[in-house]
């Protein structure tokens, strides 16, 4: 693109699993209009990821970025959560550079696996365990947001927030399938530990995407 930093060839297109126009359901974005581009490949392997389709970047066409940037422009919305699948694995730039150049702003959720690429307006690192975030990203992130399967996922909450800039924001979410079980454990947690906030997927409440 006109203007933009060189980059290699390959990144001029990404592998798109689905993109879509909703609403953001989960963390300090929640509630808010946003434009969702989910990017295929990732290898952390949650075994409770209800998106595994994404896993295998293979099975999801290249799609040019200036055709992303087109489907979000015809939306009233200029917010865009950039997801996956794991996002990191491909090098961001010039979709976030296109994007910015659009008027949008760029919100991205990561598991912080990978080294940052890209020029964000909002960082969500959602660490998993099953393949440790970058200390260099957890630094950088605006949200944590630490999923929420078993009790002994509050200890593992801390310690990634002990990792974290003093600005980041830190949320509790239950596992959608652990929801009843987990959900009075982080109600309490948060009113004793106040420095955390709970975060839901009100999209699945609210039966949108």
């Amino acid at each position: 693109m006109a203007g933009s930093m060189p980059v290699a060839s390959s990144t001029a297109a990404l592998p798109l699993m689905e993109q879509f126009y909703t609403i953001q359901g989960e963390g300090y974005n929640t509630g808010r209009a946003a434009y969702f581009i989910r990017l295929g490949g990732c290898d952390v392997g949650c075994h409770w990821c209800d998106v595994k389709e994404s896993w295998d970047a293979s099975q999801h066409p290249r799609v040019a970025l200036a055709d992303m940037v087109a489907a979000v422009t015809a939306h009233p919305g200029r917010n865009v959560v950039v997801t996956g699948g794991e996002p990191l694995m491909h090098d961001l730039t010039q979709l976030t550079t296109a994007l910015k150049a659009a008027g949008c702003q760029s919100w991205l959720e990561t598991s912080g696996a990978y080294p940052l690429t890209g020029d964000w307006d909002w960082i969500c690192v959602s660490p998993k365990k099953f393949k440790a975030p970058l200390p260099s990203v957890l630094h950088l992130a605006h949200e944590l947001k630490v999923v929420v399967f078993n009790k002994s996922d509050f200890v593992w909450a801390e310690e990634h927030a002990a990792q974290v800039g003093a600005h980041t924001r830190l949320y509790l979410q239950p596992e959608w399938s652990r929801a009843p079980q987990m959900t009075p454990l982080i109600v309490d947690y948060v009113k004793q530990n106040p420095r955390w906030q709970v975060s839901l997927q009100t999209h699945k409440y609210l039966d949108i995407p």
